[in-house]
């Protein structure tokens, strides 16, 4: 039986600084394909390095981009990467050996959560940052969602867990930190105007938040990681209050 191929799948923006070290360790799939979404810096120059399997184009949902790179993959499996992690050599060990034979479905694969160089194990969650997560599945297996803020995505066929995890440099600093926070309030903000759906009551919004900082901080043990874990379960409590306000707020400006 013939081993089945790998595809290896990145969705960029402006990641001239960090996409070749990203790219470097995908090396060993099968396929690479880099979806370049309205880059104006050297992304396409560096990306054209290590694939010539490149789409450019301009897609304004997170979901319609990532779609149009899973529908590029011509591979048994697809291994979805963002700019900002890294594939270790003991990952792709892993993959070949598991999707030997495996049914069609997907993986879900550990992370290790880097901020400013610093391995932070506890406290993610809830929006901000991840521990695991669907990475790796067969292909037509995974569609994502039409939202612009971590699309929800449809899944089918057998789970399992892989257990080597993916390098995920989330963070330099807390100030990256607070321009992520307003990057996803206007996003999470824009996909709540354009759905035009009733808006539960301001405390509602105010009761989440709450909730969010103790599942970080309390539930998922972010106070092991002492300043640094409040940072992270303040801003995973911060995004809905500051989305709520962004659009009750620019509604009261409109005609």
């Amino acid at each position: 039986m013939n081993a089945p191929r790998l595809s290896a799948l990145v969705v960029a923006h402006n990641e001239a600084a960090q996409l070749a070290d990203c790219l470097e360790r995908l090396r060993p799939a099968d396929e690479l394909v880099v979806v370049l979404d309205r880059c104006t810096d050297a992304s396409r120059e560096i990306a054209a390095r290590f694939t010539d399997r490149l789409i450019q184009g301009a897609w304004e949902i997170e979901g319609d981009r990532r779609n149009t790179g899973l529908d590029a993959c011509t591979g048994d499996w697809i291994l979805e990467i963002d700019a900002d992690e890294r594939v270790p050599p003991a990952l792709f060990a892993e993959i070949r050996r598991r999707i030997i034979g495996a049914e069609p479905g997907y993986f879900l694969v550990p992370f290790h959560n880097y901020v400013g160089g610093r391995l932070v194990r506890h406290g993610w969650g809830a929006s901000w940052g991840v521990r695991a997560t669907e990475r790796l599945h067969a292909r037509g297996c995974k569609r994502w969602g039409p939202q612009r803020v971590h699309p929800k995505v449809t899944l089918s066929g057998k789970a399992g867990w892989l257990t080597t995890p993916i390098d995920h440099l989330v963070d330099d600093d807390v100030a990256d930190m607070v321009r992520r926070l307003q990057r996803y309030t206007d996003a999470r903000a824009a996909d709540l105007r354009a759905s035009g759906a009733r808006l539960p009551p301001f405390l509602w919004t105010v009761r989440s938040s709450l909730s969010r900082f103790f599942k970080c901080f309390v539930l998922r043990r972010g106070w092991r990681e002492g300043r640094m874990g409040f940072a992270i379960a303040l801003m995973a409590a911060l995004m809905p209050l500051i989305t709520r306000l962004k659009v009750d707020l620019d509604s009261q400006r409109e005609p």
